[in-house]
C-alpha cells in the first residue's frame, strides 16, 4: 500500500500528518484521498482512503477515530483503545463533536476539513495529544480552549499546537453578520478583519485568529501556511461552491500519542 503524501511540522513531537487530497481512490469530484465520511462519495472508497491514512500512522482503520463534526465545541476524551467506537457504519452512526483528546498510543485522532482549520496539539512529552476541527463558529465557541483544558486535565504540560491547511486571509471573504458574531464574543478580534474589495465585506484571517486563541491559553503554536482555496492540492468547499458544484471531499489531519525519547 502506497503511503499518501502528508505535511508534518517540527513543532509537534509525536507522529502526525496533515494529509492532502492526493494518494487515494475516490473518483471526481472527490478525487482522490477523500476522508469525509459525511460526503456523498462511495463509503467503500472513503474507508479505503482512511485505511491508507491509518497505515501511515501505524494503526488499523478501526483505530483511526472519527467524529460527526457539527461546528461546535464538544470534546471527546478517549483513555483506552477499547473506548474507540467503530465508524464502519458511516457518518450518521458517529458521535457529534469537534475535538478529540487521548493519552492512548493505540489511538490515532483524526479531523476532516475542507477550509476549516484542523488543529493538532501535543504535550511536550508527547504523552497526550488532541485534534480539533476549528471553523469560525467552533473557534468563536471555544473548541480550542476546551481542547486545551481537557488535555491539561489529563496532565499535559508544555502544550504546542499546529494549525493545518485552511482557508487563508486572502481567500476568506465574509459579510458583516459574520464579523459581528465574532466581535460579540471577542471584542478585540477586529484586527483579524481587513476591508474586502466588495462593500460591506471583509477578509478574515482564520489561522491568525486560531493562533491568538491558543496563545492566550499559553500554547506555543504555528500555522503551516497552506491556503486550501488557493492551493489545489487540498479540498476546498468554497472553491467548489464558486465553481458551481458544492460537492467536494475532505482532507484528514491525524495525530497519535507517543512518549518522546
Amino acid at each position: 500500500m502506497t503511503c499518501p503524501p502528508l505535511i508534518q511540522a517540527s513543532l509537534l513531537p509525536v507522529q502526525h500528518g496533515f494529509f492532502t487530497r492526493q494518494g487515494g481512490v475516490s473518483a471526481a469530484p472527490y478525487e482522490t484521498l477523500n476522508g469525509g465520511l459525511g460526503t456523498q462519495d462511495r463509503l467503500e472508497d472513503v474507508q479505503e482512503n482512511r485505511r491508507r491514512m491509518a497505515a501511515a500512522m501505524g494503526v488499523e482503520l478501526e483505530q483511526l477515530v472519527a467524529l460527526r463534526q457539527v461546528h461546535g465545541a464538544d470534546v471527546h476524551v478517549l483513555r483506552r483503545a477499547e473506548d474507540v467506537w467503530s465508524h464502519m457504519k458511516g457518518h450518521e452512526a458517529l458521535p457529534a463533536g469537534d475535538a478529540l483528546v487521548t493519552d492512548s498510543p493505540d489511538i490515532a485522532l483524526g479531523v476532516a476539513t475542507a477550509d476549516c482549520a484542523p488543529v493538532l496539539l501535543a504535550s511536550e512529552d508527547g504523552r497526550i495529544v488532541g485534534a480539533a476541527h476549528a471553523g469560525w463558529r467552533g473557534a468563536v465557541g471555544g473548541v480550542l480552549e476546551q481542547t486545551v483544558e481537557q488535555m491539561r486535565l489529563l496532565g499535559a504540560r508544555g502544550l504546542r499546537a499546529v494549525v493545518g491547511p485552511c482557508i487563508g486571509p486572502a481567500s476568506y471573504e465574509v459579510g458583516e453578520d459574520m464579523r459581528r458574531a465574532v466581535l460579540e464574543q471577542h471584542p478585540e478580534g477586529g484586527r483579524f478583519f481587513a476591508l474586502a474589495v466588495r462593500d460591506g465585506h471583509y477578509q478574515f484571517d482564520l489561522p491568525a485568529f486560531c493562533l491568538s486563541l491558543l496563545e492566550k491559553q499559553g500554547v506555543r503554536s504555528e500555522w503551516t501556511g497552506h491556503d486550501t482555496l488557493a492551493d489545489g492540492q487540498f479540498f476546498s468547499h468554497r472553491r467548489a461552491t464558486l465553481k458551481g458544484d458544492a460537492r467536494t471531499g475532505r482532507q484528514v489531519s491525524v495525530i497519535r500519542a507517543g512518549r518522546v525519547g
